[in-house]
C-alpha cells in the first residue's frame, strides 16, 4: 500500500541513515503492522539518525528517536506500545480470544526484552566500537548470551510455522528483531529460526513496508562529489 499523504495516521521516520541501518530503523515495524491490516498512513520525515534533533521531534519523542505515531489527538512513541495500539484495531494482529491475545503480547515482550537487547548490542558494537581494541573482547562477552537466548527460542518455536497457532504481533516483532542479527552464524545455528525469519520477510506486507522505508532514503540520498 503506498504511503497516503492524506491519511489520518502519521508515522515519523528518518529521511536518511547510514547504509548499515537502512531497512532496520524501527518505523519499519509500524509500517509493517499497518500494511498487514491495510491501514494507510502518511510519513513525516526528520533528518538523519545521527544529526541534531529538531525541537518538534523531541517534543513528540523525548529521546529524539523514531517512530512517533499520531492519529487525531493521539500521539505515541516506542514501537512496542504503538504496535499494541494498532493491534487493538484488528484481530489479524492481536487475537480477540483472551488466552491467545495474552500469548501474543507475551511474545511481543519476549522479543523486546529477552532477545533484542543482545542482538542490538552486537549490532551497535559492529560500528560504534569500530577500531577500538576492546571491540572483539566486548562482542565475546555478549555473544554467548545471544546464543543462549536464540537456542531457547529455537526450542520454543520447534517445528511450528509461527510462535503460536497463527501469525500475530508477537511474530512481527520477533522476526523484525531476529533479522537484525549482525552475525550470520547466530541464526544459521538454528535452521528453524532462519526459516521462520524467511517466512516473515516473505509476507507481502513486510515487502511493502520495506519498500516504503527504503524509498524515503532514496529520495533523500546525500549528493556525492
Amino acid at each position: 500500500m503506498p504511503v497516503d499523504p492524506g491519511s489520518a495516521i502519521e508515522v515519523t521516520a528518518y529521511e536518511w541513515v547510514p547504509p548499515m541501518a537502512k531497512g532496520f530503523v524501527k518505523d519499519m515495524r509500524v509500517r509493517w503492522a499497518l500494511e498487514e491490516i491495510g491501514l494507510p498512513y502518511r510519513e513525516r520525515l526528520f533528518g538523519g539518525a545521527g544529526g541534531e534533533k529538531a525541537p518538534e521531534h523531541v517534543a513528540d519523542q523525548p529521546f529524539g528517536q523514531v517512530p512517533v505515531y499520531k492519529e487525531g489527538d493521539l500521539s505515541m512513541f516506542e514501537s512496542g506500545a504503538i504496535l499494541l495500539h494498532i493491534g487493538e484495531k484488528d484481530e489479524r494482529l492481536l487475537p480477540r480470544d483472551p488466552a491467545a491475545r495474552t500469548r501474543a503480547i507475551s511474545w511481543m515482550f519476549a522479543a523486546l526484552n529477552s532477545i533484542e537487547p543482545f542482538i542490538q548490542t552486537l549490532f551497535l558494537m559492529g560500528f560504534a566500537a569500530e577500531g577500538k581494541e576492546w571491540q572483539g573482547a566486548a562482542k565475546d562477552v555478549v555473544r554467548p548470551f545471544a546464543r543462549m537466548r536464540l537456542a531457547q527460542l529455537s526450542t520454543a518455536l520447534a517445528d511450528r510455522e509461527w510462535l503460536d497457532n497463527r501469525f500475530t504481533l508477537g511474530d512481527l516483532l520477533m522476526v523484525d528483531v531476529l533479522r537484525a542479527a549482525p552475525e550470520d552464524t547466530l541464526l544459521a545455528a538454528h535452521p528453524n529460526l532462519a526459516a521462520y525469519v524467511e517466512r516473515g520477510m516473505a509476507r507481502p506486507a513486510f515487502k511493502a513496508a520495506m519498500a516504503a522505508q527504503l524509498s524515503a532514503f532514496v529520495r533523500h540520498e546525500p549528493a556525492t562529489a
